[in-house]
């Protein structure tokens, strides 16, 4: 399928204006500008501008407030429980992972659940909102149902992204941003776009039978744990998913498990919700609330340097350390332009016409 590349301030100039359109301040705008353009610059396309329309299109099904009161529900010197208002994740999450950070400048740690929320983009973005501060930034959120746990033909789970970034010196940081499933759903949308089948171990059928139709989702299938199987270390996978769909959701009164509701705004809610929204969770930790940070990053470079220098298999040029694709990425993408693919260029098309945004 054909790509066409664009300068990344062109395509923030187009996201940007549309979020306007919807009804943000500006401020929120431009944060959900920066949240989603980060996802295309570090490589996770599936995360970028291939999903604006579908912000767009819970907006317009008024199960995203533009202009949210983002307000804390709870707290307590290390904690708090954020309300999202409904408001985009893309905003919602930032504005957390900040009060995480204050509660961790005062406290050593800081921690906060989000309830009332809706898709957040790439955990990534909000991790490394830590590392300026010499912190340890976590973030994961739970997500539709899409999953369905070891020996289950239930989808239960989202694909539930984890997400920790750590500070070093010399060395880049060390950012381990990945998805509970053995591929996150928007692998397989982009699949989808290309008409390319998913590799093994990605999907089941309805009935738990192995697939690699892209496009089994729509017929019922699920997506698996990480690991694929059982004998893969699946149940591994399921515990990871779990873990993020309770401290995301059951801890902070979102919505959890089945009840999660769906991206697509073509599919309504669960009309019994257990919750509010959709749940983030987000932590950070002071490094000199352990030790010095200078020593930390020291020791973080010594560590990032012996497994650079690690013996590789033949073949293999290197050992890659968590962080490093994605920030090849953004180095390459920013000088050269951000590729998108022929539909997800149509899609945006159609959505500055419907806005009148020039594109």
């Amino acid at each position: 399928m054909t790509e066409f590349v664009f300068p990344k301030e062109r395509l923030w100039q187009m996201a940007y204006r549309i979020f306007m359109k919807m009804g943000c301040r500006e401020a929120d705008a431009r944060t959900a500008t920066d949240v989603l353009l980060s996802a295309d610059l570090r490589g996770i396309d599936s995360h970028g501008l291939a999903r604006l329309s579908g912000y767009v299109r819970l907006w317009e099904a008024k199960r995203i407030n533009a202009s949210p009161t983002i307000t804390i529900a709870h707290e307590s010197p290390s904690t708090a429980v954020v309300d999202g208002d409904a408001g985009l994740g893309l905003v919602v999450a930032p504005h957390a992972m900040k009060i995480a950070i204050q509660k961790a400048q005062q406290c050593g740690t800081g921690w906060v659940a989000v309830k009332n929320s809706n898709h957040f983009g790439i955990a990534g973005y909000h991790a490394m909102m830590a590392l300026e501060h010499d912190m340890i930034g976590m973030a994961m959120t739970n997500a539709s149902p899409l999953v369905a746990p070891t020996f289950s033909v239930e989808r239960l789970l989202g694909t539930n992204p984890i997400c920790v970034a750590i500070p070093a010196g010399g060395q880049p940081p060390f950012v381990a941003d990945f998805a509970t499933t053995t591929a996150a759903n928007g692998k397989l949308e982009i699949l989808q776009r290309k008409n390319q089948d998913a590799p093994p171990g990605w999907i089941q059928t309805q009935t738990g039978q192995p697939s690699t139709n892209a496009n089994e989702l729509k017929s019922g299938g699920a997506l698996l744990p990480l690991g694929s199987d059982r004998e893969h270390g699946s149940h591994k996978g399921f515990c990871l998913g779990a873990w993020v769909d309770i401290f995301s959701a059951v801890l902070s009164g979102a919505n959890y498990g089945p009840w999660v509701p769906p991206f697509v705004s073509f599919l309504s809610p669960p009309a019994d919700p257990v919750g509010e929204g959709i749940g983030h969770f987000f932590g950070a930790m002071r490094v000199d609330a352990f030790r010095p940070a200078e020593e930390f990053k020291q020791h973080m470079d010594n560590w990032i340097g012996r497994f650079r220098s690690a013996k590789t298999i033949e073949g293999q040029d290197r050992l890659v350390i968590p962080g490093d694709p994605e920030r090849e990425s953004e180095h390459e993408r920013s000088k050269n332009g951000i590729p998108l693919n022929e539909k997800v260029v149509t899609d945006l098309t159609e959505l500055c016409a419907k806005f009148g945004v020039p594109f």
